[in-house]
């Protein structure tokens, strides 16, 4: 069975572990995130989590067996930075990666010192809670090229038919400084944007991606890019095939238009 890729709104924070604060602000996206595994259960073995909270000069992948945690957040409740999500590492699985990008032309690396950090592990945890789902990490590139991540999902398409479940862990709207009514405008224009790309024919929707700075209100929604650049992983291992909306939010935090997308399967 060839798996889907998936890029993924991931929310903020430890959210999961914050539930009696935030109330129903998180349901929609969780509910989101539990439909990944019902979708696709036992054809998953691993999962490949390209995450937007890890930079390195060129890919590194983590290669740990066990990994610990990275709490790489600031100004949350004393109990969440004693949150733990043991899931093991795949060390077999990381080289794999690490061959298929290096065999693509990329400069990679292996970590195996490398944490799950929140944009891993909050995300996974609605997804399998129970912790015993192998997880693997992938950096971005320091310089944030999209053409080279979307190359990288190239070089990744072989895994969708080895049972690993690329998810691309990011946030359709990243701007800190207006995650609030304040950014209601632009992540609307942004994600009409978004939305409106994924139905083109694969070879301008990759065109249109490469070109995501000319999008309405594109730096408004993302002054820096380490957010969105997941998607362009995601989308490079399933590039010639449909993409789909499956979480889609006009309110989140009351104001904030963000969405998730899954490129192929179903």
């Amino acid at each position: 069975m060839r798996l889907p890729t998936y890029f993924v709104s991931h929310g903020g924070g430890p959210w999961p572990w914050m539930k009696d604060q935030y109330g129903p602000a998180y349901a929609e996206l969780e509910a989101s995130l539990v439909g990944i595994r019902q979708a696709h259960g036992e054809a998953v073995r691993a999962v490949l989590v390209v995450t937007s909270h890890w930079e390195t000069p060129g890919f590194m992948v983590s290669s740990g067996g066990a990994p610990g945690m990275i709490y790489d957040y600031g100004g949350f409740p004393p109990h969440t930075y004693q949150v733990q999500y043991p899931a093991p590492g795949n060390p077999a699985l990381a080289q794999r990666v690490a061959a298929l990008l290096g065999a693509g032309g990329h400069p990679v690396g292996l970590d195996a010192e490398r944490g799950f950090d929140h944009g891993t592990f909050s995300m996974l945890y609605p997804v399998y809670p129970e912790a015993r789902m192998p997880v693997v990490q992938l950096s971005l590139r320091r310089d944030l090229d999209p053409q080279a991540h979307i190359e990288a999902g190239r070089a990744l398409a072989p895994l969708r038919d080895e049972g690993v479940l690329i998810l691309g862990s990011g946030l359709s709207f990243h701007n800190l400084r207006q995650f609030g009514p304040s950014g209601a405008a632009a992540s609307k224009a942004f994600d009409g944007w978004l939305q409106q790309t994924m139905t083109l024919a694969p070879p301008e929707r990759t065109a249109a991606l490469l070109r995501w700075e000319t999008a309405p209100m594109a730096r408004a929604a993302h002054p820096r890019e380490e957010h969105l650049l997941p998607l362009m992983v995601a989308l490079g291992a399933a590039e010639q095939e449909p993409a789909a909306c499956v979480y889609h939010e006009e309110d989140f935090f009351g104001s904030l238009t963000v969405s998730s997308f899954r490129f192929g399967g179903s």
